[in-house]
């Protein structure tokens, strides 16, 4: 595994991905950070839970070429035919794609340093939402590693994590927009009464919300953090690297 992890790690800096991917969240960070440096209004921890809604260009543009890139090579072969078991190729090269997460940090660690060389505050709501930061980046790295062991295409898996991706952060608007469907629905076909309208409406937002994990996390109460949230988060992360590992191992099978 830490031959696959090594590799992969250092073919982001041998091609211009690794290098995108730093530039782009070092500008969208830098942008942030220095808007509220010249009002005097620095909260690092606002802007770490902000940079995460940008996961949905950056997880693609790391992820697309883990699996799919070594499909459109034939060297993928190489590894149903090794001796190392499949879910240690799977965890090396996830791991690559959220250590590189772990580069593109650094930039924010320069920037609570001048925040605390200028006077500034860095309260542990900063941990809270370093801690979140990186449960996204578990969640979606695996959602765009699954993407790309489903096509042999870069550019395939890149819109398919991204399609999933905008899913997720988009779930409290679409389990808003689903209740208007039905409760629209209802009044067709019947005179629904305002406690069932507002059951109805507040049972399927409540669902969506529950399935929201920036919502579960409660990134309004960054000082009290929500384990079983976490827990859920991480639990989302294994049900799509074990969804990769069965593609390879169903494309190992395949072949013998």
């Amino acid at each position: 595994m830490l031959a696959v992890f090594k590799r992969e790690f250092l073919s982001y800096f041998k091609s211009p991905v690794g290098y995108i991917g730093f530039a782009l969240f070092a500008f969208l960070s830098g942008f942030m950070f220095t808007s509220a440096f010249k009002v005097a209004s620095i909260n690092m921890t606002s802007i770490i839970i902000r940079l995460c809604s940008f996961f949905l260009i950056l997880i693609p543009i790391v992820t697309m070429g883990l699996l799919s890139e070594d499909k459109k090579r034939g060297t993928d072969v190489i590894y149903y035919t090794a001796p190392i078991p499949l879910y240690k190729v799977v965890l090396g090269k996830y791991l690559a794609a959220v250590s590189l997460f772990g580069v593109f940090y650094s930039t924010i660690i320069v920037q609570i340093i001048v925040t605390k060389m200028y006077g500034g505050v860095i309260g542990l709501s900063v941990l809270s939402a370093t801690i979140i930061f990186f449960c996204m980046v578990f969640l979606y790295v695996a959602i765009g590693i699954f993407a790309s062991s489903i096509s042999d295409s870069q550019i395939i898996s890149a819109i398919v994590s991204f399609v999933f991706i905008l899913i997720i952060q988009l779930l409290p608007t679409i389990g808003s927009f689903l209740s208007s469907g039905i409760i629209s629905l209802m009044g067709i076909f019947g005179k629904p009464t305002n406690n069932t309208i507002t059951s109805v409406r507040n049972g399927i937002i409540n669902a969506f919300n529950w399935l929201d994990p920036m919502n579960r996390i409660n990134t309004t109460n960054l000082h009290i953090l929500n384990v079983v949230s976490i827990i859920y988060c991480l639990s989302f992360a294994f049900f799509f690297l074990f969804l990769t590992y069965r593609m390879l191992e169903k494309k190992r099978w395949s072949q013998a």
